[in-house]
């Protein structure tokens, strides 16, 4: 009887929205009667509360008004209180769900990415020109194969020196100026190339270099601009769609490349992919930001989801101007996390520069291809690799997901991008036809873009603040690799006097690379600073 006349059984009405919008108003009306009937039965029994001292009295007293504060909570809103919220409206949850591959692709963070998609397949572009223009540039010289790799090389020369310096300015003044001033110059060199080779052979190498320090700072941006845009859940395939980009540039420059020369002779891909590095200038300066707060076109609940996902705040997110621009490298190199990103680094791109340099020179060599086939055979990988890379970064992010620690994620991709290319390259020095080399070459490359899942993400991982500089000292050194494998590669070939000797090293390399980042890298936050706990 007492829980009869306390309304315990009366129907709770109105806690479900209907869909129809009558029903829907019928709810909330049902509601406001049960909440205002509780909230007279209540003030009924708060006045026998004054009059009586009843212990019972008092036990049911608390039950109803925590019926009542249930009621406000759950029912459909129809008030607002003081602060400006909803009562009786459940807290907006899209902040804290993935969105929908709708909103994932027409989202502002995807317009980001595109656009360093679109910078690194430029930045490829304009480096892979030379690999094709070198032929006919030696025959008309009479440069030997040896040479050749020098003149090759010094777009490493330049790339050498730039990425600890721009990963340093990277971490200082974010990615959207820096990879501006990158672009800028390398278009610039890359422009100018025809002058220069026509002027003399120091203006032609010191083109190439200066073409190599503007592109020395094109990865330690991406790095930094998908730390700042992306959670976590989503970083390996933002890395994944902008990498394709990367490679994409490769099959773009490989291919278009001979075309162009046969249209507009040898210097013309320079000149053509130089104006669309200019171009690409002025698009990034008007149509993004460096942070996502700093956006202008981004939408509230996109930037309330990348602000909630994101776990930790990027400490160089709002650095002060105060901050000293020199970063700890002592302490940097003082963890093997660090030396496990070098080593992958300078293996990926001891493999990545002998593939895109010497492969049209090993189709024309070994299988006798002209140099439009010889360009295309190399081109298709490059192009698997592209779409490997971005189904690796999101088989990553679906592993991350459901739970796989990141650690093991990142050792998991890292290991398919280094074993499988090592196999693959054994499969290449066998291939007895071009159509057959191809499909190992495209193997080779296509598994290797799993690496854009290990170590590239990983740099983001193990130090957000430091990600730009990590970059740049693990650049450095796969330039230095880099150096040795394309100079090494002609002489290599010079000295034994074919190819395949020099793949089945590459392939050995990639075995013991893969075990070194194995034994010592982590997914975990490392501690740099001194003061960390």
């Amino acid at each position: 009887m007492l829980n009869s006349s306390l309304g315990f059984n009366r129907p709770i009405r109105g806690l479900a929205l209907p869909f129809s919008e009558n029903r829907k108003i019928i709810g909330i009306n049902a509601c406001k009667l049960q909440i205002s009937s509780h909230f007279h039965d209540f003030s009924q029994r708060k006045f026998l509360k004054n009059a009586s001292s009843s212990s019972l009295l008092r036990i049911q007293l608390r039950r109803r008004r925590n019926e009542v504060e249930k009621l406000l909570f759950m029912c459909p809103p129809f008030g607002v209180s003081s602060n400006g919220a909803q009562f009786g409206s459940i807290p907006d949850q899209r902040g804290t769900q993935s969105p929908s591959f709708a909103e994932f692709i027409t989202s502002e963070r995807i317009k980001v990415v595109a656009m360093l998609a679109l910078a690194l397949a430029l930045c490829n572009a304009d480096r892979v020109v030379m690999s094709v223009a070198i032929v006919p540039l030696s025959l008309a010289h009479g440069w030997s194969t040896s040479f050749s790799g020098i003149v090759q090389s010094s777009f490493l020369w330049g790339y050498l020196i730039s990425p600890i310096a721009g990963g340093a300015l990277v971490d200082y003044y974010g990615g959207k100026v820096v990879m501006a001033w990158g672009v800028a110059l390398w278009s610039l060199s890359t422009f100018l190339t025809p002058w220069a080779a026509e002027t003399s052979l120091w203006a032609l190498l010191f083109a190439r270099a200066m073409l190599g320090v503007g592109e020395g700072v094109a990865l330690p941006c991406m790095n930094n601009m998908i730390a700042r845009w992306f959670p976590q859940t989503e970083r390996a395939r933002a890395v994944g769609i902008a990498m394709a980009g990367f490679q994409l540039g490769n099959a773009i420059g490989l291919t278009l490349s001979p075309i162009l020369m046969s249209q507009a002779g040898i210097f013309g891909p320079f000149v053509i992919f130089g104006l669309c590095g200019f171009l690409w200038v002025l698009v990034w300066l008007s149509a993004t930001s460096s942070t996502p707060d700093q956006s202008r076109q981004i939408s509230k609940y996109e930037l309330d989801y990348i602000m909630k996902e994101r776990k930790k705040p990027l400490a160089g997110e709002k650095k002060p101007k105060a901050t000293k621009v020199v970063p700890p490298f002592r302490r940097l190199l003082s963890k093997m996390p660090t030396w496990s990103l070098i080593v992958a680094n300078a293996m990926h791109s001891w493999g990545f520069f002998v593939i895109l340099s010497w492969m049209p020179i090993y189709f024309n060599s070994v299988h006798h291809v002209d140099l439009r086939q010889a360009a295309w055979f190399s081109a298709v990988p490059w192009s698997m690799m592209a779409l490997m890379g971005f189904l690796a970064g999101m088989w990553s992010d679906l592993l991350i997901k459901n739970g796989s620690s990141i650690t093991l994620t990142r050792k998991i991709m890292q290991s398919i991008g280094f074993l499988g290319p090592g196999i693959s390259l054994i499969g290449l020095a066998t291939a007895k036809s071009p159509f057959i080399a191809s499909a190992w070459l495209s193997l080779a490359v296509g598994l290797k873009s799993f690496s854009h899942s290990g170590f590239l993400v990983n740099l983001q991982e193990i130090a957000p603040q430091y990600s730009g500089v990590l970059h740049g000292l693990s650049n450095t050194a796969g330039t230095l690799a880099a150096i040795v494998g394309t100079v090494g590669a002609g002489f290599f070939v010079e000295l034994v006097g074919s190819f395949q000797g020099f793949l089945l090293l590459t392939s050995l390399l990639y075995f013991l690379a893969a075990l070194f980042y194995n034994i010592f890298s982590t997914g975990e936050r490392v501690h740099f600073d001194e003061t960390a706990p």
